[in-house]
């Protein structure tokens, strides 16, 4: 049922109405002009840091011919549009959508299009605002769960349907992601995090259980 049922879901799931589904440019523009200047430093060192490695990464066109006449080829086309799913909630990841956001313009997606859980002003965090606007995403949209994953693989009235869709989410993102993926091309099925924390008997114990 297309915005409709998005609208249904906020409401339900994020105890949210919302005024848009799509983030205006302004709001990521100003997220990002308010943000702590520490912290968009960072954002940018890390966006800076993701493309140099990305670039690096590009795959390169070839051809042979292994007989007269006959040419064999691999040439890297990039997709039209990619969604990716950012995760928020109780948590804000900026990092997750630079590192969905960057490789894809890298490799020279025509756009690129990012939904993320609406919080209680019915737009995504600001961290994620900014950073949305540090990687020059071209849509932003203030959807969460299985139903911003559904609109991204069929569409909807304001929604457009992508080639592809990544980034990481809770478990009923990941099933959602599993059960579009033959109706469009998914990242992978991501499962838990494995997080190791190797630390000195001078370690400082809180910091040792936020990492964790």
């Amino acid at each position: 049922r297309g915005d409709g049922a998005l609208r249904e879901l906020a409401r339900e799931l994020d105890g949210v109405e919302l005024a848009a589904i799509e983030v205006p440019d302004d709001a990521c523009q100003e997220a990002l002009a308010a943000l702590d200047p520490d912290l968009r430093s960072s954002l940018e060192a890390a966006a800076a840091a993701i493309e140099r490695v990305h670039r690096a990464q590009l795959p390169e066109p070839s051809e042979t011919r292994p007989w007269p006449g006959v040419t064999v080829g691999r040439r890297p086309v990039p997709l039209t549009r990619v969604g990716a799913y950012v995760p928020g909630g109780r948590a804000a990841y900026p990092s997750s959508l630079l590192m969905c956001a960057i490789p894809a313009r890298v490799a020279g997606v025509e756009e690129l299009v990012v939904c993320s859980p609406p919080g209680p002003d019915g737009l995504p965090s600001p961290v994620v605002r900014a950073a949305a606007a540090i990687a020059g995403v071209d849509r932003l949209f203030a959807l969460g769960g299985a139903g911003a994953v559904a609109a991204l693989a069929w569409g909807t009235e304001t929604v457009p349907r992508v080639d592809k869709i990544v980034g990481p989410g809770n478990a009923w993102v990941e099933e959602a992601k599993l059960q579009v993926a033959r109706r469009v091309a998914i990242d992978c099925p991501a499962g838990p995090s494995e997080v190791l924390v190797i630390a000195g008997a001078d370690a400082a114990a809180d910091r040792i259980a936020a990492e964790l």
